[in-house]
C-alpha cells in the first residue's frame, strides 16, 4: 500500500512504497534507502516510566540502544540492545547521568503515571487530596523529571498523558492524538502481541492523549483507520484498580510508536 512519508521537519519527501514491520527496509520512489542490515551504535534512546518497551521497539530493531526506566521492571538487566532499570526516575539518575555523559542520546520520551491527574478520575481528586495534599504535585514532579532528562540530552523529547491537570501546570499541550489515528502504520492483519484480547488490531480505538514536547520533536503524519462511533468498547474490559489493568490501559499505541520513530530517527532524517 502506497503511503506518504515525512522527514524530521514534517515535509513530505516521496512515496513510501513499503515499510517493513521490522524497519529493516524502507523503499522510497522505487529505491531502497535503508538496508536490511542492523548496524549498532546508531545512538541511544531513553524511555521513562516505560514497562512494555513498545515505544523503543522500532528503534532497537533498527540498531539503536534503548534504556527503559520503570520501577515495575523485575530486575536490572542489559540484553538484546535494551537496558532495563527497575527504579524511579530519581533513583535512576546516577545511571542516567552516566548515559547522558558518555553516550549519544538521540531521543527521550516519558510516560508519567496518570492515575492522580487524568480528568477521567476527577471524582476521586478530593478524597485523594484529603489523604495527601501534595498528590498531584508529586505526579507533576515525575513529568518534570521526564522533561529535564530530555532537555539535558539536547535531543528531541516528549512526554504524554491523557487529558489531565498537567495542562494547568505545563501549559497547553503541543499536540494531541488518538491511537486509531496512527493505525495504518500497522499491517492490515495486525493483532496486539501482548494484549490481543483487550486492545483492538491496528490500535483501532479512541483515547485522547496529549503531548508536551521539545528539542525539535516532530509530530508524525496521521494515517487513521476507521473506528466505530462513540466511546471505545474495550474500556468495558478494563475496569478495576489492579496494576495489570492500569498497565493495559496505558500501553503505548504501537502505530504511534512506529510513526514517531519514522519522524524522529536521525538515520532516517539523513535521507530526507
Amino acid at each position: 500500500m502506497a503511503r506518504k512519508a515525512l522527514d524530521l521537519s514534517g515535509r513530505r519527501f516521496g512515496r513510501l512504497v513499503a515499510i517493513e514491520s521490522s524497519y529493516k527496509l524502507i523503499t522510497i520512489n522505487g529505491g531502497m534507502v535503508l538496508s536490511g542490515e542492523k548496524p549498532m551504535n546508531k545512538g541511544t534512546v531513553i524511555s521513562l516510566c516505560d514497562l512494555t518497551g513498545i515505544m523503543v521497539q522500532p528503534w532497537v530493531e533498527s540498531g539503536y540502544r534503548a534504556v527503559l526506566v520503570d520501577p515495575q521492571h523485575k530486575e536490572q538487566s542489559n540484553q538484546g540492545g535494551v537496558e532495563r532499570l527497575p527504579f524511579t526516575i530519581l533513583d535512576a539518575m546516577p545511571r542516567l547521568s552516566e548515559i547522558i555523559k558518555n553516550e549519544n542520546v538521540v531521543f527521550v520520551f516519558g510516560f508519567p503515571p496518570c492515575t492522580d491527574v487524568a480528568v477521567s478520575g476527577a471524582a476521586h481528586f478530593e478524597s485523594k487530596r484529603q489523604k495527601d495534599h501534595h498528590f498531584q504535585a508529586k505526579a507533576a514532579l515525575v513529568a518534570e523529571q521526564c522533561r529535564v532528562v530530555g532537555m539535558a540530552c539536547g535531543c528531541p523529547w516528549g512526554f504524554e498523558n491523557p487529558v489531565s491537570v498537567f495542562s494547568g501546570i505545563f501549559g497547553k499541550p503541543n499536540y494531541s492524538f488518538h491511537p486509531y489515528e496512527y493505525g495504518q502504520y500497522l499491517p492490515e492483519d495486525d493483532n496486539h502481541p501482548q494484549y490481543p484480547e483487550y486492545i483492538k488490531p491496528r490500535d483501532a480505538y479512541p483515547k485522547k492523549t496529549c503531548l508536551w514536547v521539545g528539542g525539535g520533536f516532530v509530530m508524525p503524519e496521521k494515517m487513521p483507520v476507521d473506528i466505530a462511533p462513540g466511546y471505545s468498547d474495550q474500556h468495558k474490559k478494563l475496569g478495576g484498580k489492579s496494576d495489570r489493568t492500569k498497565n493495559i490501559r496505558s500501553a503505548t499505541p504501537r502505530g504511534f510508536a512506529k510513526a514517531v520513530f519514522l519522524a524522529n530517527a536521525p538515520h532516517i532524517k539523513s535521507y530526507a
